[in-house]
């Protein structure tokens, strides 16, 4: 495999520099602290505005609780990136909404294009995405033509209309194996660190982009391990966008619903958890009787003491819910039809490898 730090100028200082004022951005947009009371009232609002929309929510692992909970006592879901997509596909509702980030509801109109799809928080963006402008990337393939495209889900429409797959980090591995095995050299987008790991599992010729998610990126080794010494019954669960040094430390690594999985599964106690923290809500109701800490990011390097938050995940909150059902238009997901079938394409042939496995 190509050295990392040979293709660290994929990502230059000024995108880098543009990524963290967008970040600042985000955590400045403050949500109204509301009461319990103030809270149920505008949850019964929403559930009868997605009844008379035909609509249904959708959220994801990483927003707050209590769209989550929402999402489940509607009949929504929640659930990683393309299972989101996919509910929203195989239910009946003419209007899917989307707690989440933006490429998750154009994830979600490429796999549904009949039905309308809003996003609670359109602004709300993804490090991975922001750093893998569509162009810049085609431009990259060009230049790469010899090998097959693999994106991470975490991507535009239009990189994704550009690849040859698309995956999410449950099936990742399974599918730049199988690519190996036909003696397939890899051009993968856009996280480096997801990248690294695969092609340390699987052999594979990769030529990696220089992508990294702001949350997964802060955790660090050298704290964990210092927690993992408090806590010496603990298990160690990381997603694999984390840096190498911390995925070494992992009992288990895995997509967020295979992380909850492990919960369930690991006979153990306690759980460190390196990932987004609004994974807690799943898994303390997915393994009630045990214990969870986050890994820390804190420590040698660290640019902040806690940053397993993030803030385009959490924009997404009940008055912006409650805004998009009475408003809609401004938040409605639109992609071009030329990209939307490009990307269904590439999206298709990973949905297709997974039904057969």
């Amino acid at each position: 495999m190509e050295n990392l730090s040979q293709y660290h100028e994929t990502v230059p200082q000024s995108r880098q520099a543009n990524i963290k004022a967008l970040v600042g951005q985000a955590w400045a947009v403050e949500s109204l602290e509301l009461s319990l009371t103030d809270q149920d009232a505008l949850k019964a609002s929403i559930s009868d505005k997605l009844k008379q929309q035909d609509a249904v929510l959708v959220a994801h692992y990483y927003v707050a609780d209590v769209l989550q909970e929402l999402a489940d006592e509607t009949g929504g879901c929640v659930a990683d990136s393309l299972e989101m997509a996919r509910f929203g596909f195989q239910h009946s509702a003419n209007t899917v909404v989307v707690a989440g980030v933006r490429f998750m509801g154009e994830t979600a109109k490429i796999l549904s294009p009949e039905k309308r799809i809003l996003m609670v928080k359109k602004q709300a963006e993804c490090s991975l995405d922001l750093a893998c402008p569509a162009a810049e990337f085609a431009a990259f393939c060009d230049a790469n033509a010899d090998r097959t495209v693999v994106v991470y889900a975490n991507t535009s429409a239009a990189v994704k209309a550009r690849a040859d797959w698309v995956v999410t980090s449950s099936i990742a591995l399974k599918v730049v194996s199988y690519l190996h095995s036909k003696g397939e050299s890899i051009l993968w987008a856009p996280d480096k660190y997801l990248g690294d790991y695969i092609q340390r599992e699987t052999g594979a010729d990769m030529l990696l982009w220089q992508g990294s998610c702001v949350v997964h990126e802060e955790f660090k080794a050298d704290a964990l391990m210092g927690l993992m010494k408090q806590h010496p019954t603990a298990k160690v669960l990381v997603h694999p966008e984390s840096p190498k040094g911390v995925i070494d430390l992992a009992d288990r690594v895995g997509s967020t619903s295979q992380i909850i999985a492990a919960a369930k599964e690991l006979d153990a106690p306690k759980f460190i958890v390196a990932t987004e923290s609004g994974i807690f809500h799943k898994l303390k109701q997915a393994a009630p009787d045990k214990q969870f800490f986050e890994a820390p990011t804190a420590g040698e390097g660290a640019t902040c003491e806690s940053c397993a938050m993030c803030p385009w995940m959490k924009m997404n909150d009940l008055q912006c819910l409650d805004q998009v059902l009475s408003e809609g238009k401004d938040s409605e997901i639109v992609i071009p039809f030329e990209i939307r079938e490009n990307a269904r394409r590439s999206i298709q042939r990973m949905v297709e490898f997974g039904s057969k496995r």
